[in-house]
């Protein structure tokens, strides 16, 4: 029953997910730790940000990790493929018959009406981490970690994914120095 679950999970994801990764990441979200609760927000969050520092498609990233994790490499190989199937199968059809009536008015309509919704979804998925974020962090660094980024990656033209790399590696440098630190100040405290 599990691998059913998975890859009708990760088909929806795959059926649905319009427009690439940025689309499907909702749509994950709402599968992995809504609806099956394989994850909590935070593990998502933090998949989500390793999965983004990494080469290549965020959609099948997600999979083969949530795949792998809920049911091992069984699990793994299910949920890649439930991904990617229907972007196959789509593609397929869409681009033979859609090419045909690429002129038409209401093939161009459809494909402007979809950035929209996408551009809720993803607003929605930003609003809740920026809660999760103001819980962890307080409204004070949440903020200087948003604007920081903003201001790295729309002005100074930084991939996200360095960013995310960095903040990757600050929150795995940061509790090793705290820990050097703590006992020599306990050694201080006792001479």
């Amino acid at each position: 029953m599990q691998q059913w679950n998975l890859f009708i999970a990760f088909f929806r994801v795959g059926m649905l997910g319009y427009g690439g990764g940025p689309s499907s990441i909702p749509l994950v979200h709402k599968e992995v730790v809504d609806k099956y609760q394989w994850l909590s927000d935070d593990e998502f969050g933090d998949i989500l940000a390793l999965g983004n520092s990494l080469p290549g498609p965020i959609a099948t990233k997600m999979a083969g990790y949530i795949g792998y994790r809920v049911s091992g490499l069984l699990g793994m190989m299910n949920a890649v493929l439930a991904t990617i199937i229907p972007t196959i199968v789509i593609m397929i059809v869409l681009i033979t018959s859609l090419n045909s009536f690429r002129d038409q008015p209401w093939v161009n309509g459809m494909t402007h009406a979809v950035v929209p919704v996408v551009g809720v979804m993803l607003a929605k998925l930003t609003y809740d981490f920026i809660k999760k974020s103001k819980i962890n962090l307080g409204w004070p660094v949440t903020l200087l970690i948003g604007a920081g980024s903003l201001v790295l990656i729309e002005w100074l033209g930084l991939h996200p994914g360095l960013i995310i790399l960095a903040l990757l590696v600050y929150a795995l440098v940061k509790p090793m120095s705290q820990k050097e630190a703590g006992p020599l100040k306990g050694q201080e405290q006792s001479s």
